[in-house]
């Protein structure tokens, strides 16, 4: 099984999108995905919740969590930024695990058609990469 963390600031919105589109994506042909903030809001973005459950591929398991709780699941095959201020603040991870980073618009306060462009944005952008790094 090879392992992605996606990282974010508040980890409520983009990075549980990419966790999820990722899962959903991939998760049959041996990829995870964990998500994570940097300076995590301790709970999910409604918005964000409802535009996965829209796509059917919405877990109770996602929610907001530290870098340091999902670490446990590690170690990484690849780290991912969502947000430049993650890309900033992104540690290092031990055995040189590789680190990219891909910017997506936050949709946090905006209305519901932003979230819609966001996972859009995710599924088109990161997708790939994810599938030409990993499989």
């Amino acid at each position: 099984m090879k392992k992605v963390l996606v990282l974010c600031t508040g980890n409520s919105c983009r990075s549980i999108i990419a966790e999820a589109l990722i899962n959903a994506a991939f998760g049959d042909r041996g990829i995870a995905a964990y998500s994570a903030g940097s300076h995590p809001s301790g709970r999910v973005n409604p918005m964000a919740r409802r535009v996965l459950e829209k796509a059917g591929i919405w877990r109770d398991a996602y929610r907001s969590k530290t870098i340091e709780e999902v670490g446990e699941n590690g170690p990484f095959d690849l780290v991912v930024t969502v947000c430049d201020n993650a890309k900033e603040a992104c540690p290092v991870f031990a055995g040189g695990t590789r680190t990219i980073h891909m910017g997506f618009e936050d949709p946090d306060n905006q209305p519901y058609a932003a979230f819609e462009a966001t996972f859009d944005a995710v599924k088109t952008g990161l997708l790939p990469v994810i599938e030409k790094e990993l499989l």
